[in-house]
């Protein structure tokens, strides 16, 4: 059996032909260029989409079905992207318009970010485990739930796991969502970068050096990065702000276990990168907080395995 998972990103549209063991065959990927006509993007997914399985020596008859990751409010009954600031869509019927350029009777939809924890637990950090939730720290702090191999976006309507807008601070910092004090404000990689930003000013106006300045100097900017790499050199300042990170991405994760009890708990996006400086001191907070810290049975909080994969293997799965 084969499947076509369609990653509809900002930036890039990634298209992958997998097997029935979700493995990816061959993959592609053309620029989105999302500021243009809805309907060209779509065209452009399903011509990318064509042409790797042409060059499989394959036809559309040989695909059980197409899955699509697509960002924003995803109504996966109807197939239609209620809402997508990234991609400005709106009531769109992204299905019913992709069904036009690639004849195939089953086409899935997913928000991504959903499709992504699938994919996770379908085929990397969190496969076998019945249970998961997966957090992705990007721009904002995305989030999936999937429960018996089967994504959960809620029940009155498809926007569910939303849970970079849980409030972890009252009256705190503004969120892009219109709330104050959301995880995303505090945990996201924006926020990081963010809260870098507000130091280096700080120590700025005080005339105080730090390795920070240097950073960004040999990067060329100031990036999420920045702070772990001054960090790892011995900067007091920069550890300060990695500690803060830390901590506020902790209560974030601690409420999501202390809600779901999920079998594995999965952090994606660019910060994992920072391994054991990241994990290590999470872990102790999460270990020390946590509402079932005295039970020997415990959530297992990894990172991801999939990277940028993830959401077409997810994707790929949606017509389980």
């Amino acid at each position: 059996m084969y499947t076509i998972g369609i990653d509809l990103g900002g930036t890039n549209i990634a298209v992958g032909l997998c097997d029935e063991s979700f493995k990816i065959i061959d993959k592609g990927s053309v620029p989105t260029l999302a500021k243009r006509d809805s309907e060209l993007i779509v065209k452009d997914m399903a011509e990318l989409s064509l042409k790797i399985i042409e060059r499989n020596s394959l036809t559309p008859s040989d695909i059980a079905y197409v899955g699509i990751a697509a960002p924003g409010s995803i109504n996966a009954n109807t197939g239609v992207v209620e809402y997508s600031n990234n991609i400005q869509m709106k009531n769109f019927p992204l299905v019913e318009i992709f069904k036009k350029y690639f004849p195939a009777e089953k086409v899935y939809i997913a928000n991504d970010a959903n499709a992504a924890a699938l994919g996770e637990a379908l085929a990397g950090a969190a496969k076998g485990a019945p249970t998961s939730v997966m957090i992705t720290l990007g721009t904002g702090v995305g989030g999936g739930i999937v429960i018996d191999g089967r994504i959960f976006a809620g029940g009155v309507n498809c926007a569910g796991a939303e849970l970079g807008h849980t409030v972890i601070e009252a009256g705190g910092r503004q969120c892009s969502c219109g709330r104050r004090g959301c995880w995303e404000a505090y945990s996201s990689a924006s926020a990081l970068l963010a809260m870098t930003r507000e130091k280096m000013h700080e120590l700025s106006l005080k005339g105080i050096h730090s390795q920070l300045f240097d950073e960004e100097k040999k990067d060329g900017k100031v990036s999420a990065r920045t702070s772990f790499n001054a960090m790892k050199k011995g900067d007091i300042y920069a550890k300060q702000i990695v500690e803060k990170y830390i901590e506020y991405l902790a209560i974030g994760i601690t409420n999501m276990i202390n809600v779901f009890q999920p079998h594995v708990l999965i952090i994606g996006g660019g910060v994992c990168n920072e391994k054991e400086y990241l994990t290590v001191p999470l872990n102790k907070i999460i270990s020390r907080e946590q509402y079932t810290r005295d039970n020997p049975n415990k959530t297992k909080v990894v990172t991801a395995t999939l990277g940028n994969d993830a959401g077409i293997i997810g994707a790929a799965g949606l017509g389980l």
